[in-house]
């Protein structure tokens, strides 16, 4: 019982990372542990739109570990280039050590569930990728692009970090997605 519980209070230090994106209709900045339940929500809400059958309980249980990493390294903003590799390494040491508070077997089962959502080669994993890139999306489309014109992000960078994951995930999600993000290009919601 202890290391579950110890393990639970580690979780609650990722309401203390910070995103770049602001919550709608505040000046406060969201945190991963908001943004895991948002697209938790969305991706239960979506899932018939799912490019292929999904087990959408995994997917859930994938959504709400895959940021936990970000409890050591932080939040690294979705639409940021370049060193990934370094950062995912740091992550994936990080979800080991947070993880390894439970129990050995809840452990391994949340620690291949994170892994799982990285490699993005299930079907559920792909949609949950999907979601996980629409949501910053979603929400600079609805924040006047807070977010890209606070940190410079142009909308070519958007659409090459983006449309990939979602258009392979959630097909039904990019078609929405596509013209709302020209839309916004021409209303000057991009920074660079």
């Amino acid at each position: 019982m202890q290391q579950i519980i110890d393990f639970v209070l580690e979780l609650d230090k990722l309401k203390s990372v910070t995103r770049k994106v602001r919550t709608l209709g505040s000046d406060r900045f969201e945190n991963p542990a908001e943004h895991s339940w948002q697209i938790a929500m969305m991706a239960m809400a979506l899932r018939e739109y799912a490019a292929e059958p999904v087990d959408i309980d995994r997917v859930v249980r994938m959504l709400l570990v895959h940021d936990v990493g970000e409890i050591d390294t932080g939040d690294t903003m979705a639409f940021v280039e370049g060193g990934w590799e370094e950062r995912k390494r740091a992550e994936g040491a990080a979800a080991e050590r947070i993880f390894g508070l439970l129990p050995a077997d809840p452990a391994r089962a949340l620690l291949e569930l994170w892994r799982e959502f990285e490699r993005g080669e299930t079907a559920e994993s792909r949609f949950a990728n999907a979601i996980d890139r629409a949501m910053p999306v979603l929400m600079n489309l609805a924040n006047s692009g807070q977010s890209w014109r606070e940190n410079g992000i142009s909308y070519e960078r958007v659409v090459r970090r983006v449309e990939r994951q979602i258009a392979q995930g959630c097909p039904a999600l990019w078609k929405y997605l596509e013209p709302r993000l020209a839309d916004a290009r021409g209303r000057g919601f991009f920074g660079a």
